[in-house]
């Protein structure tokens, strides 16, 4: 019996022994220090007519990713032009005096890329990647388009059509919705709160509509070209004065700033026997020029951000209230807007809004603790090194210093700032922006089950609809 005890103390002993070692093998290794991102050395060259180019040599893969980004894009376009800009950069792709659509897309395709023109609210792109050798004569297309655009009248009404299409199909949706109206309250006398066009304005648009906009928002001065991989700088060089060389500088460039509205108010839009309630919620902080921003980032990623933050672990992984929500910081020209948006259950609408006031106001309260913290500074400092790991990537980040007039310190200094973030610097963060006395709340969802909800749990003052 003293043998069989033994022998069962023994396998016990073992059991418990692997058992921890086993344990301290699922505990993930200490990081090391997140390092500092090393900018690529670059050369940047003005031409005469103002023009930009900056070459970045990177990587081994033969292949040259090229950009051209002009400075303007929908905050351009007035209140009766939403979505004009959007009509030029598709009638772009349509074809130069010289080649038309077809042609473009066969010459791209034999250079081993193909052409994407995009507008996005500050910038219209017009972004390829070929094989290195290819990189000059790219250049040359791009600058034909640009220079020489056919606008081709015959296909203005079929663009037309599919831009009413897709904005039907886009208004459709309850998230469109709620950030037309988030915004629109937002941003009432500025293109940031323009997010959709309407089938009036955009059966407005003529061709001459579309030249004069050219006209008065594109040419050298608000233009430049990256080039960033494998590529001869000698060959580029040549190809960018050769093809954007004699283009007329243009206007200046000019983004008006927006003074964004603080409106602490309730919109309701009625989405009878809908399933779930789209929200919208939050208001004006800072932009990506102000010191405040990177700590706010920080914040912003540890409240709700970011997989693993807190109204995302309270109202989706405790509660089930939702699948995918998510807090952002719209960073805009010299303003932002700090938001959470869900789709949260009908029956759950008023305790989603609740429970992330909740986790607002404790952030307010109590700092966070250091490890909970070093978390969220280690993921939003690796994100930033992925993201700088690819050619388009270190692009995109040179586009948005130029975007911002920020100087090259915010990228080769943003790690160490995200590092020295403290836990009493994100109390201090949310006191100071993130009040939910203040913001808008936008909900699509079923009025007459949700509006009791909200009255519970919102200020009386705060429901004007």
């Amino acid at each position: 019996m003293k043998k069989t005890l033994s022998i069962i103390t023994a396998v016990l002993l073992t059991v418990t022994i692997t058992f921890s070692q086993e344990k301290e093998k699922e505990k993930p290794p200490i990081g090391s220090a997140p390092k500092n991102f090393v900018l690529p050395k670059k050369e940047t060259i003005t031409l005469e007519n103002g023009l930009k180019l900056v070459m970045i040599p990177y990587g081994a893969i033969p292949k040259a990713t090229i950009a051209v980004s002009i400075k303007s894009g929908n905050i351009h376009e007035k209140k009766d032009q939403v979505w004009l800009s959007d009509l030029m950069a598709d009638l772009l792709k349509e074809g130069s005096t010289s080649m038309n659509a077809k042609e473009i897309a066969n010459k791209m395709a034999e250079m081993g890329g193909n052409l994407d023109v995009s507008v996005r609210p500050h910038n219209t792109n017009l972004n390829t990647s070929v094989l290195f050798e290819f990189a000059p004569d790219a250049i040359h297309l791009i600058g034909d388009i640009l220079k020489n655009p056919k606008w081709p009248e015959t296909e203005i009404e079929r663009l037309k059509n599919d831009m009413k299409r897709n904005l039907t199909v886009a208004l459709s949706r309850p998230q469109a919705q709620a950030n037309k109206e988030f915004f629109g309250r937002l941003y009432p006398d500025h293109p940031y709160g323009q997010s959709y066009s309407t089938n009036t304005i955009i059966d407005s648009f003529s061709i001459e509509d579309v030249k004069n906009f050219y006209t008065e928002n594109y040419g050298a001065q608000r233009t430049t070209v990256y080039i960033a991989g494998r590529f001869d700088k000698n060959k580029v060089k040549e190809a960018v004065e050769k093809a954007l060389g004699d283009w007329r500088k243009g206007p200046e460039s000019n983004y008006p700033v927006a003074q964004a509205k603080t409106d602490p108010s309730v919109q309701i839009i009625d989405r009878p026997d809908a399933p779930q309630s789209t929200i919208y919620y939050g208001l004006p902080v800072v932009g990506p020029s102000d010191p405040d921003f990177i700590s706010l980032e920080v914040t912003n990623s540890l409240l709700g951000g970011s997989f693993g933050s807190r109204i995302t672990s309270n109202i989706r992984e405790d509660k089930g209230y939702t699948y995918s929500p998510r807090s952002t910081i719209s960073a805009n020209y010299k303003s932002g807007i700090w938001y959470e948006s869900a789709d949260v259950t009908t029956t759950h609408t008023g305790a989603s809004i609740q429970e992330i006031n909740k986790e607002i106001i404790r952030l307010q309260k109590e700092a966070p603790s250091v490890e909970e913290l070093d978390g969220i500074k280690n993921y939003e400092s690796g994100i930033f090194v992925l993201r700088n790991s690819t050619p388009q990537g270190i692009i995109n980040q040179l586009s948005f210093l130029d975007r911002h007039d920020l100087d090259e310190s915010y990228l080769k200094d943003r790690v160490k700032n995200i590092q020295s973030v403290t836990p009493e610097k994100v109390v201090e963060m949310t006191k100071k922006y993130i009040n939910p006395d203040k913001m808008t709340l936008i909900i699509v969802g079923d009025k007459k089950k949700v509006q009791q909800q909200v009255q519970e749990v919102i200020k009386p003052e705060s429901l004007k609809q």
